[in-house]
Formats: C-alpha cells, sequence, structure tokens
C-alpha cells in the first residue's frame, strides 16, 4: 500500500522508451536498462514511502481524505517501519545508479542524487516543494525529461534531440497522475495547508490543465514525425488514445474519492499503454 503501485507505470515508463530510442539505433545493453529500470523504480518507491512518512507527520493525512488510507497516518505500520523503508529503497536505487555511473560516467550519479533529493524533498524537508505548488514541474523535470534522457545516455553515451522530444509526452502523462490525485485530495490538502498546485489554481482550472496535458501528450508525436526525426510508426501512440477518453469524462464530472483513485490508475494504465506504443513505434522507426 505504501508503495503505491498505481503510481509505478511513471517509473517504468521513461526507461522503456528512452530505450527503445536506443534500439532504433542497434544499441542495447540489457544490464544498463534492467539498473536504469530498478534505479527509476526504486526512486519511485522510495519517493512514495518518504511522502507517506513526512505527510503523516505533518497532518497532511488526515481521516478526512478522500484517497485510500495511508500506512503511517492511519497507523497500519510504525514510522519507523516506514522510513526504514524509504532508506532501503533509496539504497537499491544508489546501488543500481553506482553500476550506471561506472558504464556511462560521473554525469549519473548527479542525475541520481538530484532524483532522490527531489524525491525526499516533496513533502519532506523544511520547505517541501510538493507544498508550495511545485509538484507537477519537478514531475514532468523528472520523470519525463531526465528519466528518458538518461536512460538513452546510458544506452549510447551520447543525447539527440529525439529523446528530449519522447520525453514530453511521457512527463506529461506522468504529471497528470499527480494532478488527478491532487483534484481528488484538493479540499483536505487546503484544510491541512498545503498548497498544490490545484489547490492554487481551484478544481476547475486543475481539471482543464489535465485535459490540456493529456491532448499535447498526443500532438507531440505527430510533431516529431512531422519534423522528420522518427517515422510515421511513432504515431502507433495514438492508438491508446480511446483510453483517455472516459478518464476525462471522469475527472470532469466526479469528485468522489473512489472515482478519482479509479482515474488515478487509468491515468497510470493510460500512460503504460501509451508508452509501449510508443516505444514499438520508435523501434520500427
Amino acid at each position: 500500500m505504501a508503495a503505491r503501485p498505481r503510481t509505478l507505470p511513471a517509473a517504468i515508463a521513461p526507461v522503456v522508451v528512452g530505450t527503445s530510442l536506443a534500439g532504433s539505433e542497434g544499441t542495447f545493453r540489457p544490464l544498463a536498462f534492467a539498473s536504469a529500470l530498478i534505479a527509476s523504480v526504486f526512486i519511485q518507491i522510495g519517493t512514495n514511502l518518504s511522502n507517506d512518512y513526512s505527510d503523516a507527520r505533518r497532518g497532511a493525512d488526515t481521516e478526512d481524505r478522500l484517497g485510500p488510507v495511508r500506512v503511517t497516518a492511519g497507523g497500519l505500520m510504525p514510522p519507523a517501519t516506514v522510513l526504514a523503508g524509504t532508506y532501503t529503497a533509496f539504497a537499491i536505487a544508489v546501488a543500481a545508479g553506482a553500476y550506471l555511473a561506472a558504464l556511462a560516467g560521473w554525469e549519473l550519479l548527479a542525475v541520481g542524487t538530484a532524483s532522490i533529493l527531489a524525491g525526499v524533498l516533496y513533502t519532506g524537508g523544511p520547505r517541501p516543494y510538493g507544498y508550495e505548488g511545485l509538484g507537477e514541474p519537478f514531475v514532468f523535470l523528472f520523470f519525463g525529461v531526465v528519466a528518458v534522457v538518461g536512460s538513452y545516455f546510458v544506452q549510447t553515451e551520447t543525447v539527440r534531440w529525439e529523446a528530449f522530444a519522447l520525453s514530453v509526452p511521457v512527463g506529461l502523462l506522468a504529471t497528470a497522475i499527480l494532478t488527478v490525485n491532487n483534484i481528488r485530495d484538493v479540499d483536505s490538502d487546503r484544510r491541512a495547508g498545503k498548497r498544490t498546485l490545484v489547490v492554487r489554481i481551484g478544481r476547475d482550472r486543475a481539471r482543464r490543465l489535465y485535459a490540456a496535458m493529456v491532448a499535447a501528450a498526443y500532438v507531440v508525436p505527430v510533431a516529431v514525425t512531422l519534423a522528420g526525426g522518427l517515422s510515421r510508426w511513432l504515431l502507433l501512440s495514438l492508438a491508446s488514445a480511446p483510453l483517455a477518453l472516459p478518464l476525462l469524462r471522469t475527472v470532469f464530472a466526479r469528485v468522489d474519492g473512489p472515482s478519482l483513485t479509479g482515474a488515478l490508475a487509468g491515468t497510470g494504465a493510460l500512460l503504460a499503454a501509451f508508452s509501449v506504443l510508443l516505444a514499438a513505434g520508435t523501434l520500427l522507426s
């Protein structure tokens, strides 16, 4: 429960997409792929555990929240155990990252350190940026740009503009997961003094932001194809669009916890489907 498996597509998708771009060039390092996947997944798990622990300490996860019970605030697990799990998850990520740094260069140590710090400081530290409306930009940066481009880099030890371009839709859909979460929790977050982006701009504008991010994710493959970066196979990702329609209806029409929790899981599934198709189209390009 504390690891929040519904959010893990945000960690897996960018590694798959970045690696597929390298694969389209005939480059594939299996151990680098496995290590990048382990690092990304355990940074996500560590972030979720840290968030569970820190929100409970700050009193943000109250009984009136609409989402699933958090293990620390709900008394399902001692805080010390959750904290130990946080350290363990990040330690696994560091171990995988150390191999990647030895393989592809010291720059990955800086990237990994920044990613872990971003995970801890989301709701931890003296001034958590998640409480200041900066969660969405950080998710886009670290689960989009950094993860996709980094996964490509560990395979090829180079960068190209297509890696940055493919990171945009992945980052947007990962960010949409957080936006749904914050739309669901907007009332309890406001009462707890947690000023997420949704609290700052309001539920209606946040719904429009969610729709814009989902729509923009589908524009990018078309733009990359028209720019001549990759072939029309990239448009295979558009086949996942029907999955987005019921999610948009739910986000715009519902305010109850179960429906929006379902939309959160559905957005994770949309990210997974979109990314698998995008990766397949990239490999075929």
